[in-house]
């Protein structure tokens, strides 16, 4: 059950900027699985789920100074998102969600708009939650830090041991002697929810001028889903109703995907069993899963470490992240499962057998995917 409202202190706050950061970083596993799914990397679909992925790697970033600025310790490295089987979020968001790391398709496509869904698009049963949106969860952020102005400021002109990243890259920082910190924390808050779902109710773009009404991560992937731009109806509110007439602009062609299998709960271990190929395919499952263990103690020695040298760490996390992308593309999705395998999937996961058929086409040759394991947990 969430905090309730009156008890949601600066200690609350602290804990859910920490579970804000899991929530940014939950999202981007899920998004690199379908990018790198494109057997060419030059795609309109490729470039919009790269600008996305990008910005979640900016909000996540917005979420660790934050956690620093109020004198914590951004806690990454222990990061360890488990999709397949669970529901929801961090933090108990979208619990409808069923999250799977897949190709890109219109299955995933349609669980990345539910995911940066704005409320208004919601059906009542999924408004009853108590975080229904990641907006709804940063709005109940945003009301705490309100509420609680003053020991947010103190505690920002207090400082404490971690350091703010990024701010000579255009990332948002809190420093000690910014005039009004609690200003700089909802403007942070409402630069997230805004490029994730738009402006508000009634519309997905973006309304403030610094986003040039560019589509909100919502639009964006609508765009992909329905294969058009979105072009914006005069005297027309966007609604559940109304959606498909917002995407009648130029056509985007479906990119050529590497029919990938969903990532099962065991990280396919019963699959690389079966396999003949199996210990050669398990070194470049594992020798992909070692770059993202390293990207992530990376990105927590930048926001923990040692502050001469959060740039060089900063610039590690890079390299693996390109690491990630040469190892999955050139490497993993390259080991097709054989078709005798493929064909014991039901017998081999009886509960998992209908997402994965969801996700995969099991007619078609079918490869391995990136399973994103993080061995520093």
């Amino acid at each position: 059950m969430p905090t309730p409202v009156e008890l949601r202190d600066l200690v609350w706050i602290r804990g859910a900027l920490q579970t804000a950061i899991a929530l940014e970083h939950a999202t981007m596993p899920l998004y690199c699985a379908a990018m790198y799914s494109l057997e060419v990397q030059n795609y309109p679909s490729y470039n919009t789920i790269r600008s996305v992925l990008m910005e979640e790697m900016v909000h996540m970033a917005i979420a660790a100074n934050m956690v620093a600025a109020l004198g914590g310790s951004p806690a990454i490295k222990g990061l360890r998102p488990a999709y397949a089987g669970r529901t929801g979020l961090p933090g108990g968001v979208a619990p409808d969600l069923r999250p799977r790391l897949a190709k890109l398709s219109g299955p995933a496509l349609e669980a990345f708009m539910r995911l940066e869904a704005p409320d208004f698009l919601l059906n009542s049963r999924q408004r009853a939650a108590a975080y229904p949106t990641i907006g709804s969860f940063y709005a109940a952020i945003r009301a705490a830090i309100a509420h609680n102005a003053r020991a947010v400021e103190a505690a920002v002109r207090r400082g404490g041991p971690s350091h703010q990243v990024g701010g000579n890259l255009g990332y948002r920082t809190f420093e000690r002697d910014d005039p009004d910190p609690v200003g700089s924390f909802l403007a942070a808050l409402d630069v997230i929810t805004e490029q994730g779902e738009g402006g508000g109710r009634g519309t997905v773009e973006t309304a403030a001028e610094v986003f040039q009404k560019e589509g909100s991560h919502y639009a964006r992937f609508a765009e992909l889903r329905y294969g058009r731009r979105y072009l914006p109806r005069e005297g027309v509110p966007f609604a559940r109703e109304t959606e498909r007439e917002f995407f009648t602009g130029e056509e985007i062609a479906w990119p050529v995907v590497v029919n990938t299998l969903a990532v099962p709960a065991d990280g396919y271990e019963a699959v690389l069993a079966l396999d003949p190929r199996g210990p050669d395919v398990r070194k470049e499952l594992d020798a992909f899963d070692e770059a993202y263990t390293q990207m992530m103690t990376a990105l927590d020695a930048t926001w923990n470490g040692p502050v001469e040298i959060w740039w060089p760490t900063l610039g590690a996390a890079v390299t693996q992240m390109d690491q990630m992308r040469v190892r999955s593309c050139f490497t993993i999705m390259r080991n097709e499962i054989p078709r005798p395998v493929v064909g014991r999937l039901r017998e081999l996961y009886p509960a998992e057998f209908r997402a994965l058929e969801r996700h995969t086409d099991l007619d078609a040759p079918v490869f391995y995917g990136p399973r994103f394991l993080n061995n520093s947990v």
